[in-house]
Parts: C-alpha cells; sequence; structure tokens
C-alpha cells in the first residue's frame, strides 16, 4: 500500500477513442508546350469526428455552466478542399534554365492527443475525455495498489471544445530558378513561404478577470477551450550549389534565410505559452516569432572519392565525407513558474516586465540572460511578501523575446570500400561526429521545458519610485543538445565522438 502525503484522484482512466477519414483527390499534368508544363489537382479530405466509447467524452456547456455529454466532440467539417497547381519553364529552351512555382492548400488532420493527452501547465487535465471521472480524493497512504492514480488533479478543472472548431490548413507557395552552369554543377534559388490559418490552440476561458476579488465567469477553476482561431505566417529565402561527380567531388550546399511567425507554436503547451496564451482575453498578444523560428541555416555536405595510388586493392576505394551545418539559435519564452500569481490571472505563470538591460554582462552559456533586469508585474510588498492590491498586470516582456545559442558542427568520415568477390564487397569506416569538439548548448528551455526569471532566487529593488521583485544573477545553460532533448545520440550536439565500422555487402 503506498504511503506519503497529499493527495491522489481515483478513478477509471479507460477510454476507447477514434476516429475515421476519408480523402478523395484528382490530377493531371498538361504539357502546354514543349517548354511549358502545368500541373494541378484537387483534393477533398474529411477527418471524421473524434469520439469515444460510451460517449465517454464531456463538454462545457456556458448556458447552464455544467458539463455536458455531446452527440458529437466539435461540428463535422466538409469544405476541406485543397486546390494545388504547379508549373516548370525552360526559361531558354535549351534545359539549362527551369523556372519552378507552385501554390497549394494542405488541410491537418485532428490529433486525438489534443483531446486525451493534452499538456495544459494550469492544470494537469488531459482533455475533455477525462472530465467528469468519479474522483474521490484521499491521503496518499489510503490509495490501494493497482488503483490508476492522477496526481494534483483539481475535480473543478475542465478541458472543453470550441463549438465552432474547424479543420486547420496552411496555403504553401514558391519560386525558384534553377539554372546548370555546367554539366556537373547546377545552382538553385528561389522564395518559400506559407500561411497557416485557423490553427489549433487552446485558451482558458475562465481565467480571473478581477484580479482584486479573484472573480472568474464560472463557478470552476480552469476552463481550458481547445480552438482552432490561431494562425502563422512564413518567408524564407533558399538556395542551393550542388556539384555532382566533378573529378570524384559530389557536393551540396544549402542556405535558408527564413523566417516564421504565428500567434500560437502548438496544439499543447509542452513549453509555457507553446498554445495557452499569457492573457487568454487577447491571445492575438501573443504573436511573434514561433518557437522553431531559425533564421539562418546552413548545411554542407560533400563526399571526395579519392584516386587510386599503389594499384591493387589497397590503393583503391578510399573516400573522404563530411557535413559542416550552421543554424541560428530558436526562440525561448522567459516566465515566473509557480511562485505565485503575480499577474492576477490565476494561471500562476506569465511573463515578466522588463525594467533593465538583460544582456548587460552576459556571456554564454554560463551567463546567457541577465535575470535582474526582471520584475514580476506588479508592485511588491516585501513585508506581506505579496503584490500591492490594484498593481497587477499582463508584463510587458513579449513571447519569444530571446534567442538561445547557435549551433556549429562538423562531421567526418573516412571510408574504405573494397569488392572482395564479384558478389561481396566490404567497407570499412570510421566516424568522427564533431571533430573540432566545439562546444554546442542546448536551448535553455531543455531540459526542463521551462526558462524561470526566479531560477537563482529573488531579490526586492526600488525602480522608478516602485518596490518591484526582481531575478537575480544569471541564467546558465545546463545541457547540450543531445542531454536536453533526453535522449543523447551521436552527433546530437555533443562532445567529439567516434565510431569503427564493419559492413558486407552481398
Amino acid at each position: 500500500m503506498p504511503t506519503g502525503g497529499g493527495r491522489s484522484a481515483v478513478g477509471e482512466s479507460d477510454r476507447t477513442s477514434y476516429e475515421n477519414n476519408n480523402g478523395l483527390y484528382l490530377q493531371d499534368n498538361w504539357r502546354a508546350t514543349s517548354r511549358l508544363t502545368l500541373n494541378f489537382g484537387m483534393r477533398w479530405d474529411y477527418y471524421g469526428v473524434i469520439g469515444a466509447k460510451n460517449n465517454a467524452f464531456t463538454i462545457f456547456d456556458p448556458t447552464t455552466a455544467s458539463l455536458v455529454h455531446p452527440s458529437e466532440l466539435y461540428p463535422k467539417d466538409l469544405n476541406n478542399f485543397s486546390p494545388r497547381v504547379s508549373l516548370a519553364y525552360d526559361l531558354t529552351g535549351r534545359g539549362k534554365t527551369v523556372v519552378r512555382a507552385g501554390w497549394g492548400v494542405f488541410y491537418d488532420a485532428f490529433s486525438q492527443d489534443f483531446f486525451v493527452g493534452q499538456l495544459p501547465f494550469n492544470t494537469f487535465n488531459p482533455g475533455p475525455a477525462y472530465n467528469d471521472i468519479q474522483f474521490s480524493f484521499s491521503p496518499v497512504s489510503q490509495i490501494q495498489a493497482g488503483q490508476p492514480v492522477y496526481q494534483d488533479y483539481s475535480a473543478a478543472d475542465i478541458f472543453t471544445v470550441d463549438q465552432k472548431l474547424r479543420t486547420p490548413y496552411v496555403q504553401n507557395y514558391n519560386l525558384n530558378v534553377e539554372h546548370q552552369l555546367s554539366n556537373s554543377v547546377a545552382l538553385q534559388f528561389g522564395y518559400v513561404g506559407s500561411a497557416g490559418r485557423k490553427l489549433f490552440h487552446y485558451r482558458d476561458i475562465n481565467q480571473v478577470t478581477d484580479p482584486l476579488t479573484g472573480a472568474r465567469p464560472y463557478p470552476f477553476e480552469y476552463i481550458n477551450q481547445f480552438e482552432s482561431s490561431s494562425n502563422s505566417n512564413y518567408n524564407s529565402l533558399q538556395t542551393s550549389f550542388k556539384i555532382r561527380n566533378w573529378h570524384g567531388v559530389t557536393s551540396t550546399i544549402n542556405y535558408t534565410y527564413g523566417h516564421s511567425i504565428d500567434t500560437a507554436s502548438d496544439g499543447q503547451d509542452y513549453v509555457p505559452n507553446a498554445s495557452q496564451p499569457d492573457n487568454s482575453y487577447n491571445p492575438g498578444a501573443e504573436r511573434a516569432r514561433s518557437n522553431f523560428d531559425t533564421r539562418h541555416r546552413f548545411q554542407w555536405f560533400w563526399t571526395y572519392d579519392l584516386p587510386s595510388f599503389g594499384g591493387g586493392r589497397v590503393g583503391s576505394g578510399w573516400a573522404l565525407n563530411g557535413i559542416v551545418t550552421y543554424s541560428t539559435g530558436q526562440p525561448y519564452n522567459l516566465s515566473y513558474l509557480f511562485e505565485d500569481d503575480y499577474n492576477g490571472s490565476g494561471e500562476f505563470y506569465g511573463r515578466p516586465d522588463l525594467i533593465g538591460d538583460p544582456h548587460a554582462g552576459t556571456s554564454a552559456p554560463f551567463s546567457l540572460l541577465n535575470l535582474a533586469a526582471f520584475a514580476a508585474p506588479c508592485t511588491y510588498d516585501p513585508i506581506g511578501g505579496s503584490c500591492v492590491p490594484g498593481t497587477q498586470h499582463f508584463g510587458n516582456v513579449g513571447r519569444n523575446a530571446f534567442r538561445g545559442p547557435n549551433y556549429a558542427n562538423f562531421d567526418f568520415s573516412l571510408s574504405k570500400n573494397t569488392k572482395l568477390t564479384e558478389k561481396v564487397n566490404v567497407q570499412l569506416r570510421v566516424d568522427m561526429f564533431n571533430i573540432l569538439n566545439h562546444p554546442n548548448f542546448s536551448n535553455p528551455l531543455l531540459p526542463n521545458f521551462g526558462v524561470d526569471m526566479f531560477n537563482n532566487g529573488s531579490d526586492v529593488a526600488t525602480v522608478n519610485s516602485a518596490t518591484r521583485l526582481t531575478g537575480t544573477g544569471f541564467l546558465p545553460i545546463t545541457a547540450t543538445p543531445d542531454v536536453g532533448t533526453g535522449n543523447p545520440f551521436l552527433g546530437g550536439g555533443g562532445p567529439r565522438t567516434m565510431q569503427f565500422g564493419l559492413k558486407f555487402t552481398f
């Protein structure tokens, strides 16, 4: 029998969820002229409404302020028509320069984990499949072995679904030009962009409306509503330089300059504010660079088949291979994480105010951000240990305001291919990951999936004649990329690593 303090919620957690999808499409190619080819098509998709056995899903009914079992979790969407068109045009008629362009609409399926496996920061309720479990709260020591256990779950928390939910879609478009410089060399450059609409996210429709009284619109705690009202935009310049079998060299160089902006970067809060807004009554204020925004990315892949030397099997079949990668860091969100309800929203995590220079005295990785430059979003009473009533507000630091460290890596390998018989070959190789042993560091969101402004504790300071609760010290990075993801692997950004391999093919 388990022992310990605290409390747990006990109830039947088995769910049998299902979804049936169907799609139809037609497409055709038309060679309009000897130099112009058109591709066009239309697709229609129906993503069936996700359901659960015995109508296990429940949603919140605002008219009665209660939970109801709907006949369908959300309305059917039968309007998912996806036109696509593209062209390829031989600019000079000599097959040396080709212009390609395309546009299309693409719909996203409804992922079941959005409804049965959510990751909210304000509650442990994992979705509308679990709103009305008959929970009983009791000391952990009284829970019987083998019973399903949910830690720190409140029966007053609800996860519901907007009854205007629609299928998310994205428009993808591109224009590029490829030119053959010689028989072995080609250059390509182009524009690639997208516009995402009706994207998934959720917000707390029961967020506190008056910090002075703690009043909420409905007699519950959190009511997270899953919606399709977010949007995104992506624009990029992409270039590629290719060499194929030129004096034994095969190489590809890719460079992308891009920018991704959205109001939510996921349908789940795997990190703070990836989905739920800081202010649920103003989700448009979340518009910022995406969690995965990478401004610059450079990659160089190459293979050099060395000339034979000395004759025989020993002097032939040698090759050098390399991969060079460079990318700028991805953004991260700075928050206070459950120390108190400083902004008065009742969520207990939110963004702070900027009161100083966040980069003063910083030097990655041990001092990435000056935490003393941030304050809780309220005037602070150090004697009472809380915010002064009437001063709480949403912080002025925007979502994803800061960017993590850059990534640079060089992987190298030496291989030797030998033909043993007519049908049997052997390859001996040595792979050296991060051969230069260049230190790379993870985004500070990892491994804890959140960056806390009070990472080093707090301090009290006077700012513009007001007493403020500030962070202290500097934010360090504590992991390399491979360790930060929780799944270290070769070539994942760690220190120099070598492996030897022997492979037979027949």
